[in-house]
């Protein structure tokens, strides 16, 4: 099956929004074997939607319309498919009491423009709208399948994965399994590992080999179809084989995982406890290892010492340090590694001191970042890193890489 998305709204076109429903309903689609080979968007206008409609039908089996259910004079979506279609519009009983009992509810009166959001084209499969008013729906004429889903993202992505993959996969019965891995690597360009299994790459079939790069990071989607998942992991399973056995030192997890969730869990495996001193990436180690749940376990503290006179007062780093080699150094570094992991008494301190811009400091040029490890009962050390793009890519990429550079420490 092909499908099409067709994002429809004039805010998207303006740049007000994003339209990120499309990149959910893709990733979506491809996990259930349907090929998505067109995005499209379009004002909230009925002649330009019909073309995009006329368009989309010439090159997709279903065709997947977001936004424009709403109960304003714009919402003109339902409207026109049903034109385009043939079809009734008639309320859908169970929705109409939802959204009556929701005006009840917060005590306002309902207008007649809001019924408009029940509406549904008659003969369509509907979609329960649990997380908001307007319903979605299905519905096939001459063996072509439109869904309309709503616009807002947290309607629209619980919608279509409790009950729009459920009526695709109607459509399209599955006899094979489709799965997917993805392989997450650090610390190698995208280039270079495209280079490294280029002949993996141009021979593949099945599975399939996906490169994306992302914020200082690589991943290889494979994906297999088999007559069972025991099957499609084996085909899995031998790929992956091929590819870490030339890239396999770059390799740090799976699927969803992330630099930060992998080194909780090798502290939290080890019973070790963790704190930080942060000058150029202030707070952000602490905001990312305390989004994790159960954080507390291997997180004990750390101190945001961005000035140079917090180095000095409140981590005692020494003025000789600051004067001969200055705050953004090793020696630095490795002070306040030290310091911090004593004064909240840690088992390992971590250290982030550099340039993130847009100006030199002290002579140093921006992107010059120096990452310091103490693990307790060994020797010190740090990590010297010459990164570059914008201030902010430079402080989420150092994270990464004090991430990578411990978890390798506690590794030897």
């Amino acid at each position: 099956m092909n499908a099409e998305i067709i994002a429809v709204g004039s805010e998207l076109l303006l740049g007000q929004i994003v339209n990120t429903n499309a990149q959910f309903l893709s990733k979506q689609l491809a996990n259930i074997g349907v090929n998505v080979y067109y995005h499209t968007v379009v004002g909230d206008n009925p002649e330009r939607l019909k073309g995009a409609l006329e368009i989309a039908e010439s090159r997709a089996d279903l065709i997947i319309l977001t936004g424009g259910l709403g109960p304003t004079k714009d919402d003109l979506t339902k409207e026109t498919i049903a034109s385009h279609l043939g079809k009734k519009l008639v309320h859908d009983e169970v929705a109409l009491s939802s959204i009556e009992q929701y005006f009840q509810t917060i005590n306002r009166v309902m207008t007649d423009n809001n019924r408009k959001q029940a509406l549904v084209l008659e003969g369509a499969a509907v979609l329960p709208n649990d997380h908001g008013m307007a319903p979605g729906m299905v519905v096939t004429v001459n063996e072509r399948s439109y869904m309309l889903l709503p616009g807002p993202p947290k309607e629209l992505e619980p919608m279509f994965s409790q009950y729009g993959e459920k009526e695709i996969l109607k459509l399209q019965p599955i006899n094979d399994k489709i799965v997917s891995r993805v392989l997450r690597f650090f610390g190698i360009g995208e280039s270079m590992l495209e280079t490294e299994i280029d002949d993996l790459i141009d021979g593949q079939q099945n599975p399939t080999i996906a490169p994306l790069a992302a914020d200082g990071e690589v991943t290889l989607r494979l994906t297999a179809k088999a007559k069972n998942e025991e099957l499609a992991h084996q085909l899995i399973d031998k790929t992956e084989q091929q590819i870490l056995a030339r890239v396999g030192e770059y390799f740090y997890g799976y699927d969803s995982t992330s630099l930060m969730n992998e080194l909780f869990q090798e502290l939290d495996a080890r019973n070790l406890t963790i704190a930080c001193a942060e000058s150029l990436t202030g707070g952000l180690f602490q905001q990312e290892i305390t989004s994790i749940s159960g954080a507390g376990d291997v997180f004990k503290g750390g101190v945001v010492c961005y000035a140079t006179e917090v180095k000095k007062h409140v981590l005692n780093v020494k003025k000789e340090t600051t004067e001969t080699y200055g705050a953004v150094s090793a020696a630095c570094a490795l002070e306040l590694a030290e310091n911090v992991r004593s004064l909240i008494q840690a088992d390992i301190g971590i250290s982030f001191t550099g340039v993130a811009g847009p100006a030199k400091q002290e002579g140093k040029p921006v992107g010059m970042v120096f990452i310091g490890i103490s693990i307790k009962g060994r020797e010190p050390k740090y990590e010297q890193l010459q990164l570059a793009g914008t201030r902010e890519g430079i402080r989420l990429r150092t994270i990464k890489h004090g991430c990578h550079f411990l978890l390798n420490s506690l590794k030897e």
